[in-house]
């Protein structure tokens, strides 16, 4: 089994590189959990409350839980993800049934961010982007995606996505085998991935 961290900042396609390395490899070999998933609970925090909480900051994670999961897998015993609504910024009651895979993926901003977590995987990736091209990305997906105006939009990465980039993701890069530039475009850096995977696996 290989456990593989892929971490970057919003916007730099991080889910891009994941898609594209579970399209190259056999169906049913890989299993991705998002980052995004082990949010803390904040069904205690009042409602309108909710709307402060920086969803940037390491605090914001479950880490505990999240290494325990990859720990339970890398043990071949099957876990219970939990699952996360932004609308509520609460933990939901359904969990997704998750059974332990060849290539586990753990994929988000802060992936490479824990000590505890970063020693459960076999490989850790950070994909870089040009801050105006993820800002462009970021802009694009919170408009349709998400509902929000540009000037919404605008206002959050100044005050929390850019500081939060710099303090926190962008640093992670040192802990990276390998750095992918240019995201899910990097042909080349996707094969390697990919030459990576069935080498380990194959031995």
């Amino acid at each position: 089994m290989l456990i593989i961290g892929i971490a970057g900042g919003t916007g730099s396609g991080k889910t891009t590189v994941v898609k594209k390395i579970v399209e190259k490899l056999p169906v049913g070999e890989v299993v991705v959990l998002p980052q995004d998933s082990y949010y803390k609970d904040s069904s205690h925090i009042p409602v309108e409350e909710r709307q402060n909480i920086n969803f940037d900051h390491p605090d914001a994670f479950d880490w505990d839980l999240l290494s325990q999961h990859i720990a339970m897998l890398k043990a071949g015993k099957s876990i219970e993800q939990p699952t996360y609504s932004y609308l509520t910024c609460t933990r939901q009651a359904e969990t997704i049934h998750v059974e332990p895979r060849n290539v586990i993926i753990v994929e988000g901003i802060l992936a490479l961010c824990d000590e505890t977590l970063r020693s459960l995987m076999d490989l850790k990736v950070f994909v870089d982007a040009d801050s105006d091209e993820r800002l462009i990305r970021v802009i694009k997906r919170d408009i349709v995606e998400r509902g929000r105006t540009t000037e919404a939009v605008m206002s959050r990465y100044t005050r929390i996505l850019k500081p939060m980039h710099l303090q926190f993701i962008e640093p992670c890069k040192r802990y990276a085998d390998l750095i992918v530039p240019q995201g899910g475009n990097n042909k080349v850096a996707i094969d390697i991935l990919k030459m990576f995977i069935e080498k380990n696996l194959g031995e």
